[in-house]
Protein backbone atom coordinates (compact mmCIF):
# COMPACT_ATOMS: atom_id res chain seq x y z
CA UNK A 1 0.00 0.00 0.00
CA UNK A 2 1.33 3.80 -0.96
CA UNK A 3 0.01 7.02 0.39
CA UNK A 4 -0.02 10.09 -1.31
CA UNK A 5 -0.22 13.75 0.07
CA UNK A 6 -1.12 16.36 -1.59
CA UNK A 7 -0.79 19.90 -0.25
CA UNK A 8 0.34 23.17 -1.45
CA UNK A 9 -0.36 26.89 -0.67
CA UNK A 10 -3.95 27.79 -1.11
CA UNK A 11 -5.99 29.04 -4.03
CA UNK A 12 -3.48 26.35 -6.30
CA UNK A 13 -5.80 24.05 -6.72
CA UNK A 14 -4.94 21.08 -4.18
CA UNK A 15 -8.14 19.65 -4.57
CA UNK A 16 -8.36 19.09 -8.09
CA UNK A 17 -4.70 17.98 -8.30
CA UNK A 18 -5.75 15.21 -5.40
CA UNK A 19 -9.14 14.51 -7.34
CA UNK A 20 -7.28 14.51 -10.64
CA UNK A 21 -4.57 12.02 -9.35
CA UNK A 22 -7.02 9.30 -7.69
CA UNK A 23 -9.30 9.39 -10.65
CA UNK A 24 -6.41 8.67 -12.84
CA UNK A 25 -4.86 6.17 -10.91
CA UNK A 26 -8.19 4.03 -10.50
CA UNK A 27 -8.65 4.29 -14.31
CA UNK A 28 -4.79 2.89 -14.41
CA UNK A 29 -6.62 -0.39 -12.49
CA UNK A 30 -5.52 0.49 -9.11
CA UNK A 31 -7.49 0.09 -6.13
CA UNK A 32 -7.92 3.98 -4.73
CA UNK A 33 -9.21 5.50 -2.17
CA UNK A 34 -9.14 9.35 -1.76
CA UNK A 35 -9.59 11.17 1.25
CA UNK A 36 -11.02 14.83 1.79
CA UNK A 37 -12.24 17.30 3.90
CA UNK A 38 -13.58 19.59 1.07
CA UNK A 39 -16.35 18.98 -1.35
CA UNK A 40 -15.30 17.66 -4.67
CA UNK A 41 -13.76 19.83 -7.27
CA UNK A 42 -14.61 17.58 -10.14
CA UNK A 43 -18.10 16.38 -10.98
CA UNK A 44 -18.46 12.25 -11.64
CA UNK A 45 -15.67 11.36 -9.72
CA UNK A 46 -17.20 9.46 -6.96
CA UNK A 47 -18.62 7.28 -9.72
CA UNK A 48 -15.03 6.46 -10.96
CA UNK A 49 -14.81 2.74 -11.08
CA UNK A 50 -12.37 1.43 -8.33
CA UNK A 51 -12.02 4.80 -6.53
CA UNK A 52 -13.56 4.71 -2.79
CA UNK A 53 -14.50 8.38 -2.25
CA UNK A 54 -14.34 9.28 1.58
CA UNK A 55 -15.34 12.92 2.79
CA UNK A 56 -13.86 13.51 6.58
CA UNK A 57 -15.89 15.50 8.69
CA UNK A 58 -14.05 16.16 12.22
CA UNK A 59 -17.99 17.18 13.53
CA UNK A 60 -19.26 14.22 12.14
CA UNK A 61 -16.62 12.00 14.34
CA UNK A 62 -16.82 13.71 17.38
CA UNK A 63 -20.69 12.90 17.21
CA UNK A 64 -20.28 9.27 16.82
CA UNK A 65 -17.58 9.32 19.29
CA UNK A 66 -20.11 11.19 21.69
CA UNK A 67 -22.97 9.49 20.96
CA UNK A 68 -20.96 6.23 22.36
CA UNK A 69 -19.67 7.62 24.92
CA UNK A 70 -22.98 9.15 26.03
CA UNK A 71 -24.55 6.22 27.94
CA UNK A 72 -21.38 5.75 29.82
CA UNK A 73 -20.53 9.02 31.15
CA UNK A 74 -23.87 9.72 31.90
CA UNK A 75 -24.11 6.78 34.00
CA UNK A 76 -21.10 7.55 36.06
CA UNK A 77 -22.21 11.34 36.24
CA UNK A 78 -26.35 11.00 37.07
CA UNK A 79 -25.83 14.70 38.51
CA UNK A 80 -24.93 15.94 34.84
CA UNK A 81 -27.01 16.83 32.40
CA UNK A 82 -25.24 15.67 28.98
CA UNK A 83 -25.86 17.67 25.60
CA UNK A 84 -27.11 15.27 22.71
CA UNK A 85 -24.57 14.21 20.34
CA UNK A 86 -25.68 17.04 17.30
CA UNK A 87 -25.07 19.66 20.03
CA UNK A 88 -21.37 18.78 20.93
CA UNK A 89 -18.94 21.31 19.57
CA UNK A 90 -16.03 19.45 18.20
CA UNK A 91 -12.55 20.65 19.04
CA UNK A 92 -9.73 22.19 17.32
CA UNK A 93 -7.68 19.43 15.33
CA UNK A 94 -10.67 17.28 15.46
CA UNK A 95 -11.18 16.89 11.44
CA UNK A 96 -7.27 16.24 11.41
CA UNK A 97 -7.93 13.24 13.74
CA UNK A 98 -10.51 12.28 11.39
CA UNK A 99 -8.43 12.14 8.97
CA UNK A 100 -5.55 10.33 10.47
CA UNK A 101 -8.56 7.52 11.69
CA UNK A 102 -9.40 7.51 7.73
CA UNK A 103 -5.83 6.83 7.04
CA UNK A 104 -5.44 3.81 9.53
CA UNK A 105 -9.09 2.57 7.73
CA UNK A 106 -7.94 2.68 3.78
CA UNK A 107 -7.27 -0.76 2.86
CA UNK A 108 -6.52 0.68 -0.99
CA UNK A 109 -3.19 -0.35 -2.80
CA UNK A 110 -3.22 4.09 -2.96
CA UNK A 111 -4.68 6.43 -1.03
CA UNK A 112 -4.45 9.70 -1.89
CA UNK A 113 -5.10 12.09 0.92
CA UNK A 114 -5.88 16.11 -0.27
CA UNK A 115 -4.52 17.77 3.05
CA UNK A 116 -5.61 21.20 2.07
CA UNK A 117 -3.46 24.13 2.07
CA UNK A 118 0.15 23.87 3.24
CA UNK A 119 0.13 24.68 7.17
CA UNK A 120 -2.22 22.28 6.95
CA UNK A 121 -0.89 19.74 5.23
CA UNK A 122 2.21 20.11 7.42
CA UNK A 123 -0.04 19.97 10.66
CA UNK A 124 -1.04 16.43 9.84
CA UNK A 125 1.93 15.21 8.76
CA UNK A 126 2.83 16.04 12.36
CA UNK A 127 -0.11 14.81 14.31
CA UNK A 128 1.29 11.24 14.83
CA UNK A 129 4.27 12.03 16.05
CA UNK A 130 2.22 14.61 18.58
CA UNK A 131 -0.24 12.44 19.57
CA UNK A 132 2.50 9.69 20.59
CA UNK A 133 4.69 12.46 22.51
CA UNK A 134 2.08 13.53 24.81
CA UNK A 135 0.28 9.83 25.26
CA UNK A 136 3.92 8.98 26.67
CA UNK A 137 4.07 12.21 28.58
CA UNK A 138 0.24 11.98 30.16
CA UNK A 139 0.34 8.15 30.32
CA UNK A 140 4.23 6.72 30.24
CA UNK A 141 4.69 2.74 29.77
CA UNK A 142 4.30 1.90 33.57
CA UNK A 143 1.39 4.23 33.74
CA UNK A 144 -0.23 2.36 31.14
CA UNK A 145 0.17 -0.57 32.73
CA UNK A 146 -1.11 0.24 35.63
CA UNK A 147 -4.68 1.13 33.73
CA UNK A 148 -4.62 -1.72 32.12
CA UNK A 149 -5.09 -3.97 35.39
CA UNK A 150 -7.05 -1.17 36.55
CA UNK A 151 -9.33 -1.99 33.21
CA UNK A 152 -9.32 -5.76 33.76
CA UNK A 153 -10.41 -5.45 37.76
CA UNK A 154 -13.08 -3.19 36.67
CA UNK A 155 -14.27 -5.44 33.64
CA UNK A 156 -13.95 -8.37 36.40
CA UNK A 157 -16.31 -6.91 38.72
CA UNK A 158 -13.43 -6.30 41.63
CA UNK A 159 -13.82 -2.76 41.28
CA UNK A 160 -16.64 -0.01 40.78
CA UNK A 161 -16.30 1.91 37.38
CA UNK A 162 -15.54 5.67 38.06
CA UNK A 163 -14.64 8.85 35.94
CA UNK A 164 -11.21 7.74 35.50
CA UNK A 165 -12.10 4.85 34.26
CA UNK A 166 -13.58 6.51 31.00
CA UNK A 167 -10.90 8.55 30.48
CA UNK A 168 -8.63 5.21 30.34
CA UNK A 169 -10.85 4.01 27.58
CA UNK A 170 -9.80 6.25 25.71
CA UNK A 171 -6.23 5.19 25.82
CA UNK A 172 -6.63 2.34 23.77
CA UNK A 173 -8.46 4.36 21.22
CA UNK A 174 -5.44 6.33 20.77
CA UNK A 175 -3.43 3.58 20.66
CA UNK A 176 -4.79 1.82 17.77
CA UNK A 177 -5.25 5.18 15.99
CA UNK A 178 -1.05 5.22 16.41
CA UNK A 179 -0.78 1.69 15.41
CA UNK A 180 -2.53 2.06 11.98
CA UNK A 181 -0.78 5.07 11.02
CA UNK A 182 0.10 4.44 7.75
CA UNK A 183 2.63 7.81 7.68
CA UNK A 184 4.72 5.92 9.90
CA UNK A 185 6.78 4.64 7.12
CA UNK A 186 8.43 7.26 5.50
CA UNK A 187 8.92 5.51 2.93
CA UNK A 188 5.85 4.38 1.66
CA UNK A 189 4.43 7.84 2.12
CA UNK A 190 5.08 10.09 -0.93
CA UNK A 191 4.18 13.84 -1.17
CA UNK A 192 3.26 16.25 -3.61
CA UNK A 193 3.26 20.38 -3.35
CA UNK A 194 0.89 22.15 -5.74
CA UNK A 195 1.77 25.76 -6.28
CA UNK A 196 1.31 28.14 -9.32
CA UNK A 197 4.04 29.14 -10.79
CA UNK A 198 4.24 32.56 -9.52
CA UNK A 199 7.62 34.02 -7.14
CA UNK A 200 5.18 34.37 -4.38
CA UNK A 201 4.72 30.89 -3.88
CA UNK A 202 8.41 30.09 -3.51
CA UNK A 203 9.38 31.24 -0.25
CA UNK A 204 6.73 29.16 1.48
CA UNK A 205 7.26 25.98 0.24
CA UNK A 206 11.01 26.94 0.91
CA UNK A 207 10.12 27.95 4.81
CA UNK A 208 7.97 24.56 4.60
CA UNK A 209 10.49 21.83 3.07
CA UNK A 210 12.73 21.65 6.37
CA UNK A 211 10.00 21.19 8.31
CA UNK A 212 8.49 18.44 6.20
CA UNK A 213 12.04 17.11 6.36
CA UNK A 214 11.74 17.01 9.99
CA UNK A 215 8.64 14.53 9.78
CA UNK A 216 9.91 12.16 6.95
CA UNK A 217 8.74 13.60 3.80
CA UNK A 218 10.31 14.59 0.70
CA UNK A 219 8.69 16.27 -2.49
CA UNK A 220 8.62 13.54 -4.99
CA UNK A 221 6.92 16.31 -7.12
CA UNK A 222 5.96 19.61 -7.49
CA UNK A 223 3.32 20.22 -9.49
CA UNK A 224 3.62 23.99 -10.87
CA UNK A 225 0.32 25.75 -12.14
CA UNK A 226 1.02 27.39 -15.26
CA UNK A 227 0.20 29.65 -17.79
CA UNK A 228 -1.35 28.57 -21.27
CA UNK A 229 0.69 29.11 -24.56
CA UNK A 230 0.62 31.86 -26.73
CA UNK A 231 -0.26 34.89 -24.91
CA UNK A 232 1.09 38.09 -26.54
CA UNK A 233 1.56 41.85 -24.49
CA UNK A 234 3.61 43.32 -21.86
CA UNK A 235 1.61 42.03 -19.05
CA UNK A 236 1.83 38.56 -20.58
CA UNK A 237 5.47 38.66 -21.27
CA UNK A 238 6.11 39.97 -17.65
CA UNK A 239 4.35 37.20 -16.07
CA UNK A 240 5.91 34.66 -18.32
CA UNK A 241 9.57 35.55 -17.21
CA UNK A 242 7.96 35.74 -13.42
CA UNK A 243 6.65 32.17 -14.25
CA UNK A 244 9.76 31.12 -15.82
CA UNK A 245 12.55 32.36 -12.86
CA UNK A 246 9.43 30.67 -10.38
CA UNK A 247 9.70 27.35 -12.20
CA UNK A 248 13.58 27.42 -12.10
CA UNK A 249 13.27 27.75 -7.79
CA UNK A 250 10.52 25.47 -7.53
CA UNK A 251 13.34 22.68 -9.40
CA UNK A 252 15.42 23.30 -6.19
CA UNK A 253 12.81 21.92 -3.96
CA UNK A 254 12.05 18.48 -6.32
CA UNK A 255 11.40 17.71 -9.54
CA UNK A 256 8.56 19.98 -11.52
CA UNK A 257 5.63 18.75 -13.30
CA UNK A 258 3.41 21.82 -15.27
CA UNK A 259 -0.05 21.53 -14.78
CA UNK A 260 -1.69 24.00 -17.17
CA UNK A 261 -3.40 26.81 -15.25
CA UNK A 262 -7.55 26.71 -15.84
CA UNK A 263 -10.32 29.31 -15.84
CA UNK A 264 -12.60 27.32 -13.90
CA UNK A 265 -12.54 23.55 -12.60
CA UNK A 266 -12.69 20.84 -14.36
CA UNK A 267 -16.16 20.05 -16.51
CA UNK A 268 -15.31 15.99 -16.01
CA UNK A 269 -13.14 13.56 -14.44
CA UNK A 270 -11.72 13.16 -18.08
CA UNK A 271 -10.70 16.81 -18.26
CA UNK A 272 -9.21 16.33 -14.90
CA UNK A 273 -6.92 13.50 -15.68
CA UNK A 274 -5.35 15.19 -18.88
CA UNK A 275 -4.20 17.57 -16.17
CA UNK A 276 -1.94 14.91 -15.22
CA UNK A 277 -0.51 13.01 -18.26
CA UNK A 278 2.76 12.95 -17.02
CA UNK A 279 3.31 13.12 -13.73
CA UNK A 280 4.04 9.41 -12.33
CA UNK A 281 2.68 7.60 -9.44
CA UNK A 282 5.62 8.11 -6.94
CA UNK A 283 7.32 4.23 -6.19
CA UNK A 284 8.90 5.16 -2.93
CA UNK A 285 8.41 7.80 -0.78
CA UNK A 286 10.87 10.12 2.16
CA UNK A 287 13.98 8.65 2.99
CA UNK A 288 14.42 6.06 5.40
CA UNK A 289 14.56 7.43 9.32
CA UNK A 290 17.79 8.48 10.54
CA UNK A 291 19.76 5.77 12.17
CA UNK A 292 23.62 6.02 14.10
CA UNK A 293 26.59 6.17 12.11
CA UNK A 294 30.23 5.36 13.61
CA UNK A 295 32.51 7.58 14.34
CA UNK A 296 35.99 8.42 15.65
CA UNK A 297 35.26 7.92 19.77
CA UNK A 298 31.61 7.58 19.28
CA UNK A 299 28.44 8.27 16.90
CA UNK A 300 27.04 11.12 14.66
CA UNK A 301 23.03 11.37 13.97
CA UNK A 302 22.26 12.82 10.52
CA UNK A 303 18.62 14.51 10.08
CA UNK A 304 17.92 16.20 6.64
CA UNK A 305 16.69 19.28 6.97
CA UNK A 306 16.75 21.13 3.09
CA UNK A 307 17.61 24.65 2.83
CA UNK A 308 16.89 25.51 6.82
CA UNK A 309 18.76 28.39 7.93
CA UNK A 310 20.86 27.92 11.83
CA UNK A 311 18.87 30.60 13.56
CA UNK A 312 15.60 28.59 12.83
CA UNK A 313 17.07 25.23 14.19
CA UNK A 314 16.96 23.83 17.98
CA UNK A 315 18.50 20.78 20.01
CA UNK A 316 17.43 19.80 23.34
CA UNK A 317 17.56 15.91 24.69
CA UNK A 318 14.95 15.16 26.95
CA UNK A 319 15.34 11.42 28.33
CA UNK A 320 15.11 9.00 25.55
CA UNK A 321 14.26 11.84 22.99
CA UNK A 322 15.85 14.30 20.72
CA UNK A 323 13.45 17.26 20.08
CA UNK A 324 14.19 18.70 17.26
CA UNK A 325 12.94 22.28 16.31
CA UNK A 326 12.49 23.88 12.78
CA UNK A 327 11.24 27.83 14.03
CA UNK A 328 8.06 27.02 15.72
CA UNK A 329 7.72 23.36 14.46
CA UNK A 330 8.93 20.50 16.70
CA UNK A 331 9.40 17.07 16.57
CA UNK A 332 10.67 14.03 18.95
CA UNK A 333 12.60 11.61 18.14
CA UNK A 334 12.80 8.72 20.14
CA UNK A 335 16.56 7.13 20.35
CA UNK A 336 17.60 3.46 19.25
CA UNK A 337 18.96 1.44 22.26
CA UNK A 338 22.39 2.70 21.42
CA UNK A 339 22.28 6.01 21.35
CA UNK A 340 20.19 6.13 24.66
CA UNK A 341 23.53 4.76 26.76
CA UNK A 342 25.33 7.98 25.17
CA UNK A 343 25.84 11.45 25.64
CA UNK A 344 24.93 14.24 22.86
CA UNK A 345 28.15 15.80 22.53
CA UNK A 346 27.47 18.34 19.68
CA UNK A 347 25.18 19.18 17.19
CA UNK A 348 25.96 21.54 13.92
CA UNK A 349 23.88 22.41 11.15
CA UNK A 350 25.70 21.92 7.78
CA UNK A 351 25.43 23.42 4.28
CA UNK A 352 22.84 25.81 5.56
CA UNK A 353 20.09 27.32 3.11
CA UNK A 354 21.13 25.05 0.64
CA UNK A 355 18.70 21.41 -0.65
CA UNK A 356 21.76 19.41 1.23
CA UNK A 357 20.88 21.31 4.55
CA UNK A 358 21.26 18.35 7.65
CA UNK A 359 21.43 18.35 11.28
CA UNK A 360 24.79 16.34 12.40
CA UNK A 361 24.40 15.39 16.13
CA UNK A 362 27.05 13.83 17.81
CA UNK A 363 26.97 11.62 20.33
CA UNK A 364 29.81 9.75 23.09
CA UNK A 365 29.27 6.85 25.10
CA UNK A 366 27.81 7.38 28.46
CA UNK A 367 30.44 6.26 31.45
CA UNK A 368 27.57 5.40 33.61
CA UNK A 369 25.76 3.45 31.58
CA UNK A 370 28.52 1.23 29.78
CA UNK A 371 30.25 -1.29 31.14
CA UNK A 372 33.70 -0.77 32.14
CA UNK A 373 35.19 -3.55 29.75
CA UNK A 374 33.25 -2.43 26.93
CA UNK A 375 34.02 1.28 27.45
CA UNK A 376 37.49 0.12 27.32
CA UNK A 377 37.29 -1.53 24.16
CA UNK A 378 35.10 1.26 22.58
CA UNK A 379 38.22 3.52 23.82
CA UNK A 380 40.84 1.18 22.19
CA UNK A 381 38.77 1.48 18.58
CA UNK A 382 38.41 5.25 19.00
Amino acid sequence: MRTLLVTGPGGAGTSTVATAAAARFAREGRRTALLTRRPLPVPGAEQVPGLRVERVSGARAAEELWAGQAGVLGGLLPHLTLPPATSVVPLPGADDLALLAALGRADEDVVVVDAGPLRDGVAFAALPGVLRWWLAQVLPPTARALAAVRTATVAAGAARRGPLDALLGVVPQVERLLAADRLADPTTTALWLVAGARAAAVPALRDAAPVLALHGLRPAALLARTLPDGGTGEWWAARAAEQGAALDALAELGPVHAVPELAGAPADVAAAVRLLPDVPLPTTGGPPPPAPRRQDGGWELTVPLPFAERAEVGLTRWGDDLVIGVGEDRRSLRLDSLLRRCEVTGGRLADPRTADARLEISFRPDPQQWPADLLAAEGRNA
